[in-house]
């Protein structure tokens, strides 16, 4: 008899651990998920336009020959991007400050964009005259109605916007940029 009670105990005490296994595993489960929506929340309509935008590029990329930019490459990492037109004097103005950024903080992740709101033949002269060393697309007049979707509602240039890793806009700037106020926002003090 003592060997049935001693039985029925080990085996009660095996479903009792199991159960308890189980319900920290859902647990661990639950946490995780909060965690991951946390950390990717649900993209607005204008983020998802955004990730979801392709754009020729004003001349084929030199390591892969590609005559397309695909945003969607650029997610994962955090994105600074820049809408600039070759008649408007603030965009050029900063342009070099936008390249100094991109070769100061790439290696912490950052990444950086240009997407021309203008014609293809002026936005090729100017880049032979001024090489960026950081991808460049025309967005053409779609680009001024992206701007809008993203936050600028004035339509105006230059205009910028970063995302995060994640997805999402952290900061955005109609207007010209400086290099310190860019390196405010590489450094995390513009968010």
């Amino acid at each position: 008899m003592s060997t049935e009670i001693e039985s029925n105990t080990g085996g009660r005490r095996k479903l009792l651990l199991a159960a308890a296994g189980i319900a920290a595993g859902a647990a661990g489960l639950g946490l995780a998920w909060r965690r991951h929506q946390a950390e990717n929340p649900a993209l607005s309509p204008a983020e998802q336009s955004f990730w979801a935008a392709r754009f020729d590029r004003p001349t084929p990329d030199a390591a892969t020959g590609a005559k397309d930019l695909a945003t969607a490459d650029f997610r994962g990492k955090p994105l600074l991007v820049n809408f600039w037109a070759t008649w408007c004097p603030p965009c050029v103005k900063e342009l070099p400050e936008l390249a100094q950024f991109h070769r100061e903080f790439q290696v912490e992740g950052w990444q950086v964009l240009g997407l021309a709101v203008d014609a293809p033949t002026p936005v090729r002269d100017f880049l032979q005259k001024l090489p960026l060393d950081f991808p460049q697309g025309l967005a053409g007049m779609v680009g001024t109605e992206l701007t809008r979707s993203l936050g600028n509602s004035q339509g105006g240039l230059p205009f910028s916007v970063a995302f995060a890793a994640n997805g999402r806009v952290m900061w955005r700037k109609l207007g010209a940029t400086s290099l310190e106020e860019l390196r405010q926002l590489g450094q995390g003090k513009l968010v």
